[in-house]
């Protein structure tokens, strides 16, 4: 299997480094270029970011001594680079046109950043939800005047934490839906180390994510018409974000009512029959089991279930029928892994197998 060459735009903050880590003994993928802005642009990687390595493991040495290249340079890195991941730390207008930028370059661009997740015709996808979403990338192009290029996003971090598992259930018709996310500080790039003020604290505002929780699951939920994502109009969602002193996991509080109740043993064994396109063509990333319920009272915890199959794994527990809505239930996914960098390497491997990524 030929390697595809990949660039990490914003390579140096949180989520470029889990891409670093994620890819550098990828089978599918090979690193080619490391991309951030000016501050960084002509340094060896090592240097870009001394002071500044928040992952557990030490960075690969092969990647230490790379060069990092200015996001600027598009037409350097599209030499360097069958398609890129991009992670950047600037403004939606500023983010978009670098993705425009880089797909009307034809180099395709997998991202992890909000600015397109809205637009009509790219695809915003949960591989084991809505890959057949990916097929507006060929409006998306015809739109761009591109023959490779294109831009594939992924949705918040936080949905993940409880779309999959209701996701699963919309067979049984969700008519309403609230959830309270309590979200790990690395969702905002950040660890203890400096962000002191999280130790002992709960923060009740994560700014712009709540319309993000409400919104995002009804255009992964929606459909393909006229090359372009059309939302789905129910259920109705509400939510409420929090932002909690755990340095990764987010965790979910859900209350669902449906218009055909199911049993409880209805929806464990929906949960646990779920599985999606990257389970049948054994993606590399992909959890072997999507949604993994516990039947312990105290589990999922973030500290010893966020890490389930590689991080990418969704946990589901504490199901039981509510007094005011049908059921409540907790969920819990890794949010740099499964919310962020990890799933969208998965839609990169996704994109790989469907054609949609090539070597030039």
């Amino acid at each position: 299997m030929q390697k595809l060459k990949v660039g990490i735009i914003g390579a140096t903050g949180m989520v470029g480094q889990r891409f670093i880590m994620l890819l550098s003994e990828h089978p599918y993928f090979e690193i080619n270029a490391l991309v951030a802005g000016p501050r960084s642009a002509g340094k060896p990687y090592s240097e870009a970011v001394k002071g500044r390595w928040k992952m557990q493991a030490d960075c690969p040495e092969k990647i230490l001594g790379m060069t990092v290249i200015s996001s600027d340079e598009v037409e350097r890195v599209g030499e360097l680079c069958d398609f890129v991941f991009c992670a950047v730390a600037m403004t939606k207008d500023e983010t978009k046109a670098l993705e425009e930028k880089y797909a009307k370059a034809e180099i395709p661009v997998v991202s992890n950043n909000s600015a397109n997740r809205w637009t009509p015709d790219v695809p915003m996808v949960i591989p084991e939800i809505n890959d057949a979403h990916l097929e507006v990338i060929e409006a998306q192009r015809k739109r761009l005047g591109t023959k490779r290029g294109f831009i594939a996003v992924k949705p918040n971090c936080s949905i993940q934490s409880y779309v999959p598992a209701l996701t699963a259930l919309l067979k049984f018709g969700i008519k309403e839906v609230v959830a309270t996310t309590y979200q790990a500080i690395s969702g905002a790039g950040k660890t203890f180390n400096e962000w002191p003020e999280m130790i002992d604290n709960l923060i009740p505002y994560i700014g712009g994510e709540e319309e993000k929780s409400e919104r995002e699951p009804l255009r992964v939920w929606g459909k393909v018409e006229d090359g372009k994502i059309v939302p789905a109009t129910a259920p109705i969602i509400t939510t409420q974000c929090l932002r909690v002193p755990v340095s990764d996991g987010h965790t979910a509080a859900v209350f669902v009512r449906f218009e055909n109740k199911p049993t409880k043993e209805e929806i464990l064994e929906a949960w646990k029959s779920y599985k999606g396109k990257p389970q049948t063509l054994g993606l590399p990333s992909a959890p072997e089991q999507f949604i993994t319920y516990f039947e312990e009272d105290n589990r999922p915890q973030a500290k010893l279930d966020r890490d389930l199959y590689g991080g990418m794994g969704v946990s589901v527990g504490r199901l039981r029928e509510d007094t005011v809505y049908d059921y409540k239930f907790v969920g819990l996914s890794h949010n740099t892994l499964r919310g962020a960098a990890g799933g969208a390497v998965l839609i990169a491997e996704l994109l790989y197998r469907e054609g949609y990524l090539t070597a030039k």
